[in-house]
């Protein structure tokens, strides 16, 4: 895989240079550090149970989203646009799930014991998503890439993803494109088989410019010396700052796990 060294990777003369924000320190990090921390704080925190641990891990991921440099609004964004798929599971799951009542809802009865079920759900979603997105969401698509096929991913896998972040906004343009000439045709649709068959052309036209551009690049590529493999030109490697962070990451890792060992005994 060849690993494009951009403005941010590349070493700077000026020792100054290096000495970043507060706010963008995670830019910095060997990717793969970053990856490997994303997951481990993942499997962590989906096994908590407190609300105290939970919480916790929340407020965590808060704090490193204010380390990575993203913007806060649009990140806010995206969070909800996650909550709009889980929220009417969370609103459903008190009145699902026996136990103590605590109010009576047209004649479905709340219980407590859902109530808390539901505000765990939402709080390990949201710290796993805040998370993910902070480590792993600001990084290049070849940087990230790379990262992948230096932990041993399948080449396969990497190539798909690859190809999948550089193209899937490619097959939207041409979504776009052939939606605006149905509109130029007068096409409006409605309920009736005209629109479907209309939809139906739309999605096969999209699946043959998709295989005809497929071939293309397939071409252009083997034109380029391309073998089925991707040679790297860089290699990461760890520095103090990286192992400082994962050294800082395993103390709140394991701070959070005494938390919900401490309250999980109550």
């Amino acid at each position: 895989m060849v690993y494009v060294l951009t403005e941010r990777d590349s070493p700077s003369p000026d020792p100054l240079a290096d000495r970043r924000p507060l706010r963008q320190v995670l830019v910095g990090l060997d990717p793969r550090l970053r990856i490997c921390a994303a997951v481990v704080f993942a499997v962590t925190v989906v096994a908590f149970d407190t609300l105290w641990a939970l919480a916790a891990s929340l407020v965590v991921s808060l704090a490193l989203l204010g380390l990575s440099g993203l913007a806060l609004r649009q990140t806010l964004k995206r969070m909800l646009m996650m909550d709009s798929f889980i929220i009417f599971m969370l609103v459903l799951l008190p009145f699902t799930m026996p136990g103590t009542p605590i109010f009576s809802l047209w004649g479905l009865q709340a219980s407590w014991e859902g109530v808390l079920r539901a505000v765990e759900i939402g709080l390990t979603a949201n710290a796993v998503i805040l998370a993910v997105m902070t480590l792993v969401g600001s990084m290049e698509p070849v940087t990230l890439g790379h990262a992948l096929f230096s932990l041993k991913v399948p080449a396969s896998l990497v190539h798909l993803l690859m190809f999948t972040i550089r193209y899937i906004d490619v097959l939207r343009e041409e979504y776009q494109r052939l939606r605006i000439a149905m509109k130029l045709r007068g096409f409006r649709p409605g309920t009736n088989w005209h629109t479907y068959r209309s939809f139906g052309y739309l999605v096969g036209m999209m699946l043959v410019r998709a295989i005809e551009r497929s071939e293309r690049i397939l071409a252009a590529m083997k034109c380029r010396g391309f073998t089925g493999r991707l040679v790297l030109l860089e290699e990461f490697r760890l520095r103090r700052a990286d192992l400082a962070f994962a050294v800082v990451m395993g103390c709140v890792l394991l701070a959070l796990i005494l938390v919900e060992v401490a309250h999980g005994a109550y």
